[in-house]
């Protein structure tokens, strides 16, 4: 099967929320996080904590970023330049003092 670009968005995002899970599928196959962006949709300054959730221990919980300010109508770029590489089952997730919208595109189907 072909690498395969997808785009994974949430809009209003306050509370943990799964905003990209890595898909089951053949072993040696994993996905790649190449750009996840956060923007406050508020009209005050926020906070935003965005975590990987590995899936073979769902207690381990590995952040990328922790209670990083965002002021109003400001944007995060979380990654941007490094990847971040999920294997199946592994999540991105987002959590938020106020309202923010998430954009990560992922290239999904990589051999490993």
């Amino acid at each position: 099967m072909a690498n395969d670009f997808k785009n994974a968005h949430k809009q209003n995002v306050t509370t943990i929320t799964d905003v990209y899970e890595a898909p089951a599928g053949p072993p040696g196959k994993t996905s790649i996080v190449l750009e996840m962006d956060v923007a406050n949709t508020t009209n005050t300054l926020t906070t935003v904590s965005v975590q990987v959730t590995d899936a073979d221990n769902s207690d381990t919980q590995t952040y990328l970023v922790r209670n990083a300010p965002l002021p109003t109508g400001g944007t995060l770029q979380v990654v941007s330049g490094q990847k971040v590489i999920l294997e199946a089952g592994d999540k991105i997730q987002v959590t938020a003092a106020g309202a923010v919208d998430v954009v990560a595109a992922v290239l999904e189907d990589v051999n490993t």
